[in-house]
């Protein structure tokens, strides 16, 4: 909970100024009980009209004031908690950004976007309540107590006697919360990632009547959900039962004591009324700090999973150059004997070598799973290389800042996303371009004709993940993206595979015209797409089988002559 209190910090002004008007509504509202009893025992008894009137208006004066002072705090509590939220949320996030790929694997996107949503509003709503309950709660535990044991300390210490026992079974049932709900909320994060792959595939799944398998699947996590849930809700579930039994048996205790010590003449009935009222708020008081228990084992859970993302150390730091130094080559790009694995077992990529020159084009073909997206990732430093250098003009890309690094790049990934916004903001993603630059960038592309077609041309809206508009029309917007910056290195991975043939080519011509001085790097699994590289590297199971020209490949690479033939004789390889 350190996370907490770190982003509480800053609200502690107005955090002191509501606890002040809560406090001064409970102790308005701890008085309610004394000025009944007193109005019971001295003014009733001297039949004045106007005594009883007086002490009534007191009575409404200060069930006013507490009402009021309440209303007051609450909404300063709910402005708290909300701004608190509001800033958890905003360095979460950001937090989220910058992960690493590999941290990112780790946690998972389910998992980031859960703690997003549901482990902030846990937080936030423990917050809210920890105000407007954290205080009052306590007030009125200990003020009545105090009050009770002035009235009549032996039936005051009857109660006292029974609150031991409920704060230590508040103790061990909330102790064992917190890891409970720690399950709860992985099993969120399975939930949710079904429930994600489910709403992307949506399409996918309808076509292939696979519905009623997809929700087979779903009512798996969604049971171990509920059973988590269950289990959690079970054990926390049993503070209420045993606190409001031991809260009973305190009543009952008092009740019988108090009937002896009237009929003795120990105590008088206004006294006993008065003092079952301040009962009645202690045990509202007990309830509500169970509550707040329970709130905490949850919260608890959820903090400490907000702090792994936010506190999480950024593992892809810059190294210096004395221990990375720089390399005197003509190269605009060089891999030496690079080796990489994700999980540190079998490697992705083995013994990787080769050189491009600025303004040359390479092309990486091979068959799924060859490692080909995975040393685009490596340039792009999304990874560390497990042994070997990636330079770029003699610098390796672990001793470059990440700013300065990107900068270098124009990217469209295999699973490349678009926004609901308009093609125009889409093609500029936030960028300084000018409406020429945007222009420009899709007639590269080929997307030019295809926007202007529509009435509303670059203004053209798309829905979520552009299901508007076709596959091809999609990549063309991300190339468009990629190249309106004119970027040094431009990568393109898989970005043309829902193009046809002629729109294809005339991307590969643009591209060489209008990009002279860009190094370009295309993924693909079509021929056509690298045929004109100046360099094209075959891999197979993470190792160059062959590298060469396209001329030069058809003659000594017999996987890439395969390739080339069948998809010549009309075969589509994926």
């Amino acid at each position: 909970m350190k996370i907490v209190f770190k982003y509480l910090r800053p609200f502690f002004g107005i955090m002191s100024v509501g606890l002040f008007i809560k406090i001064a509504g409970t102790l308005v509202e701890l008085a309610l009980p004394y000025i009944l009893s007193h109005m019971l025992k001295n003014v009733v008894a001297l039949e004045s009209v106007r005594l009883v009137v007086t002490w009534g208006l007191a009575m409404v004066t200060c069930a006013a004031l507490a009402c009021i002072f309440n209303i007051i705090a609450n909404r300063m509590a709910a402005k708290v908690a909300r701004d608190f939220s509001r800033a958890v949320r905003h360095d979460l996030f950001a937090s989220t950004l910058r992960l690493s790929a590999a941290q990112t694997d780790a946690f998972t996107i389910p998992s980031l976007e859960s703690r997003i949503t549901t482990d902030t509003y846990n937080v936030h709503h423990f917050v809210g309540m920890m105000q407007r309950l954290g205080v009052r709660a306590p007030i009125l535990l200990i003020g009545g107590i105090a009050i009770t044991l002035i009235m009549d300390s032996y039936l005051a210490l009857t109660m006292i006697a029974v609150l031991p026992f409920i704060f230590v079974t508040v103790y061990f049932i909330s102790k064992k919360g917190v890891p409970l709900y720690t399950k709860v909320q992985k099993a969120v994060d399975r939930m949710i990632r079904v429930v994600r792959e489910d709403t992307q595939g949506i399409r996918v799944i309808k076509a292939l009547s696979k519905s009623e398998y997809e929700h087979r699947r779903y009512d798996k996590v969604n049971r171990e959900l509920v059973k988590e849930e269950k289990r959690a809700g079970v054990t926390m579930g049993l503070v209420n039962p045993i606190m409001t039994l031991l809260m009973n048996c305190g009543i009952t205790a008092v009740v019988a004591l108090s009937a002896s010590r009237v009929a003795g003449h120990k105590s008088d009935p206004e006294t006993v009324i008065a003092f079952m009222q301040y009962f009645t708020l202690i045990s509202m008081a007990m309830m509500s700090v169970t509550r707040m228990f329970v709130m905490f084992t949850k919260s608890a859970a959820s903090a400490n999973r907000i702090a792994e993302v936010i506190n999480a150390p950024f593992d892809l730091t810059v190294k210096s150059e004395a221990e990375y130094p720089r390399v005197k080559t003509d190269a605009h790009i060089k891999f030496e004997k690079v080796s990489f694995s994700y999980k540190g077992g079998k490697n992705e990529l083995e013994d990787i070598s080769f050189e491009l020159k600025r303004g040359g084009s390479l092309g990486i073909i091979g068959a799924t799973g060859s490692g080909k997206s995975t040393l685009v990732k490596l340039l792009l430093r999304l990874y560390d290389v497990d042994s070997g250098k990636v330079l770029i003009d003699g610098r390796d890309v672990r001793t470059i800042d990440e700013t300065e690094l990107y900068k270098m790049f124009g990217n469209v990934m295999q699973q490349d996303f678009l926004y609901a916004d308009t093609i125009e903001e889409n093609i500029r993603f936030g960028r300084e371009l000018s409406r020429d630059d945007i222009v420009k960038a899709a007639k590269i592309a080929q997307a030019d004709e295809f926007i202007t077609s529509f009435a509303d041309g670059y203004e053209h809206m798309l829905s979520q993940k552009a299901t508007n508009i076709s596959g091809g029309q999609k990549q063309r917007v991300l190339i468009a993206r990629a190249v309106a910056s004119m970027p040094e290195i431009l990568i393109l991975d898989d970005s043309s595979s829902a193009l046809d043939y002629k729109t294809d080519a005339n991307l590969r011509v643009a591209l060489k015209n209008e990009m002279r001085g860009t190094t370009v790097i295309t993924v693909a699994q079509r021929v056509s797409s690298v045929k004109d590289c100046d360099l094209i590297l075959v891999l197979d199971a993470g190792r160059i089988i062959g590298a060469g020209t396209h001329d030069e490949l058809m003659k000594t690479c017999t996987e890439y002559k395969e390739i080339s033939d069948s998809q010549l004789g009309g075969a589509f390889v994926e």
